[in-house]
């Protein structure tokens, strides 16, 4: 078992990316990003 432990973790690893994205999370986590970003700079 655990030498498929790598292949496993890989797989739930790309299922949870493409739900992410399926559910448009990464336009929240960008503009969340972004935004962080500027007020760290000190313009937002």
């Amino acid at each position: 078992m655990k030498k498929y432990t790598p292949f496993f973790l890989f797989i739930i690893g790309i299922l949870l990316v493409v739900f992410g994205i399926v559910t448009e999370e990464n336009e929240t986590v960008f503009e969340k990003a972004t935004r962080i970003c500027l007020e760290c700079i000190g313009i937002g």
